[in-house]
């Protein structure tokens, strides 16, 4: 192969790019790598300025944790076709590794998509990626935890790769035990949370707003009902125990297990481990 289809080569490659039209980019910038890949990125980036305008409801999402952090990230693209093949699941380990090597549980998505890498921006990677599939392609979630006093599991559901897939749940919990029986409790937690995706840890832990909405909705429906006043409160108290126990984990019946509560499970089962659990989160696809 001469040296200047190797080039070509190395250039779609890089880009993505059709053989002619890196043939035209090296050609007008004189073989130099480089300067031929900004004048692409400058065509592509033309077209990629119609595709950022098309809905994006596909994709994945991905887990990525060191030592100090784990991340969350959720990537849109137009079709479940695209978001299966490897250059975007490429692209969300990079973005997710990326993340991991700036090492700041402090980052948002805004300053990530501002962070320069390799001398571009990740808004700029996302713009020649959207050029190189033909998609639109959007970072529409970021979540990133502070991992360095706790211990950590997560779940993946409908993988494309062990950390890649529809749905990933996370969980922080602390123990005095690492033994294997802990292990699969804090994943079977981590299954539980992808499946009823609770808003809360418990009814503390709920948005006042969100409590206060459910406690008039149930309270207009009891004296709607013709209810005598003196038994509301305890009906009242009934209704707010059943939301409680479809809205918040520990309230929760285990999926496992629905004859106990996960809060049940943790204090019964596990108390000689002094399990806890700190936080957890999800992500899902739709």
């Amino acid at each position: 192969m001469s040296d200047d289809l190797k080039l070509v080569k190395e250039l779609r490659d890089k880009t993505g790019a059709g053989f002619l039209d890196c043939k035209e980019a090296l050609a007008n910038n004189e073989g130099n790598l480089d300067n031929a890949i900004d004048y692409l990125r400058k065509k592509g980036l033309a077209k990629a300025s119609k595709k950022s305008s098309r809905e994006a409801n596909e994709g994945a999402v991905g887990f990525f944790e060191n030592k100090n952090i784990g991340v969350l990230i959720k990537v849109n693209s137009e079709t479940d076709f695209a978001a299966k093949g490897d250059t975007f699941l490429d692209f969300i380990d990079y973005l997710g590794n990326t993340i991991l090597d700036y090492n700041n549980p402090d980052l948002n998505l805004e300053s990530f998509l501002n962070y320069e890498n390799s001398g571009k921006t990740i808004k700029e990677k996302v713009d020649e990626m959207i050029a190189k599939i033909g998609e639109n392609i959007i970072i529409s979630d970021l979540r990133i935890f502070d991992t360095r006093e706790d211990k950590s599991s997560f779940y993946v559901h409908n993988s494309y790769r062990k950390n890649i897939g529809k749905i990933i749940s996370f969980l922080k919990y602390s123990s005095n035990s690492d033994d294997e029986n802990i292990l699969n409790f804090a994943k079977n937690l981590c299954m539980h949370i992808a499946a009823l995706k609770p808003e809360a840890l418990d009814e503390n832990s709920l948005d006042k707003k969100t409590v206060d909405k459910e406690l008039n909705i149930q309270k207009e429906l009891i004296l709607n009902s013709g209810k005598p006043a003196s038994v509301i409160d305890k009906i009242l108290e009934g209704k707010m125990k059943k939301f409680y126990s479809e809205v918040t984990l520990l309230n929760q019946s285990f999926v496992l297990n629905p004859e106990k509560s996960v809060g049940d499970i943790v204090k019964t089962d596990y108390k000689e481990a002094n399990f806890e659990i700190k936080m957890f989160n999800f992500i899902s696809l739709t």
